[in-house]
């Protein structure tokens, strides 16, 4: 009698353990996929139907503006803060603070793990804040060092993990049990931006990334069905920025524009930054730029466009050049061999409000009105959208509005 009483037990405890995970709490789920360089598009192709589904099922932007510049790291981090890059720190992929001599650099680990770069507050800060926890597979940003500046899961950068092992990755937190359940996800994949600059936005390679990343959206929501969270968990799929055709002829080489003369020279692709000794320098390089300045815009500082968002940085120079749609500096000869060695066939970075740059954003879930068809959306506001969702008390001193969005919500 006693052995049949346990044995039902035992059979009892195992059903309950091979249950899909519950949302015991009633705490939304929201899982952000990023796509890096997928441009507003290439959803158009015809070539993503799992992702063309989750669109036409939930709602879609027309475009997806970036701020600018139209960059990994520093959209990345504007979409988790809601705050420009002149706000959040990151003004580019790569930058030094002028004074100290520092380096940020995209593929140096020290530096991107360094919390010094990093300001405002995530939307895993906040989720922490607000008593939830977070996770993030590879999102720019979330390595930090500081504990309370990195997601409560996170994964160090490694390229070399398959894109199964992300998703299942993601899976396997859903599957914690409830107290110790992330109900903020971040995944990110690189394959269309990489592509992308090889061989070009019109290519069969990109158009191999898409199927591939659509592949992997698709394997997503049949992980989640699988587990029985399907209807319960909010799916945002987006990208930090496009991608544009480079111009063969489009190689500006600023050392011999500049030849002789004794300045500093920051950045790289679309976007370079001139230091100067003394204001007499910036006023004659300005106008020497300026007669030069083909194919390319030069600003003063207080110049530059304040549609744009930039120039609060303290960290920029004195005279910002910004390269046409397609064209790319160079600021040596050393650089214009590597660059004519590489040949790279697209590029992005540039003005933010060039269609060619806008990325793309498709969601679905409880939260999300269905078949719902939107306007340009700016990405500095995904963050007090995310919030809305979650029920948390976000950060107020952002740039990102609520009510530029809130008609995507049911």
């Amino acid at each position: 009698m006693h052995r049949a009483i346990k044995l039902l037990l035992v059979c009892i405890f195992a059903m309950i353990y091979a249950l899909p995970a519950r949302n015991m709490d009633n705490r939304p789920y929201v899982i952000i996929v990023s796509l890096d360089g997928f441009r507003w598009d290439y959803l158009d192709r015809g070539i993503a139907p799992h992702m063309q589904a989750l669109a036409d099922e939930g709602v879609r932007a027309l475009s997806f503006q970036p701020a600018f510049p139209s960059k990994t790291f520093p959209n990345h981090y504007t979409i988790v803060t809601g705050l420009y890059p002149q706000n959040h720190g990151l003004i580019n992929n790569r930058f030094a603070n002028p004074y100290s001599g520092a380096v940020y650099r995209l593929g140096d680990t020290s530096a991107v793990r360094n919390d010094y770069w990093y300001h405002g507050e995530t939307l895993w800060e906040t989720a922490g804040r607000n008593g939830m926890k977070s996770a993030s597979f590879f999102w720019p940003g979330s390595e930090t060092r500081l504990p309370y500046k990195h997601p409560t899961y996170f994964k160090h950068y490694d390229g070399s993990v398959s894109h199964k092992e992300r998703v299942d990755g993601v899976i396997s937190w859903l599957q914690l049990p409830e107290e110790q359940r992330p109900h903020l996800i971040f995944l990110y994949f690189s394959d269309t931006d990489t592509q992308g600059h090889r061989y070009g936005p019109d290519s069969q390679e990109v158009n191999d990334a898409i199927r591939l990343l659509d592949k992997q959206i698709g394997y997503l929501r049949q992980r989640l069905k699988d587990i029985g969270m399907d209807r319960i968990v909010n799916i945002i799929v987006l990208s930090d920025h496009g991608m544009t055709n480079l111009n063969p002829d489009g190689v500006i080489n600023l050392g011999k524009i500049l030849a002789g003369e004794q300045v500093k020279m920051d950045g790289y692709g679309p976007l370079v930054q001139i230091f100067t000794r003394n204001s007499r320098q910036t006023v004659r390089l300005y106008h020497l730029l300026q007669e030069k300045a083909n194919g390319f815009r030069v600003f003063l500082r207080e110049e530059v466009p304040t549609c744009w968002h930039y120039s609060a940085n303290p960290f920029l120079g004195q005279i910002i050049l910004v390269a046409d749609l397609g064209n790319t500096f160079v600021k040596t000869d050393r650089e214009m061999q590597s660059y004519m060695d590489r040949k790279p066939k697209g590029d992005h970075g540039y003005d933010n409000f060039a269609l060619d740059m806008h990325g793309f954003f498709i969601a679905e879930g409880p939260a999300f009105r269905q078949h719902y068809r939107f306007g340009t959306m700016l990405n500095v506001d995904v963050y007090p959208l995310v919030c809305k969702i979650l029920g948390i008390i976000g950060n107020q001193k952002i740039d990102g509005k609520l009510e530029r969005v809130e008609t995507l919500l049911k």
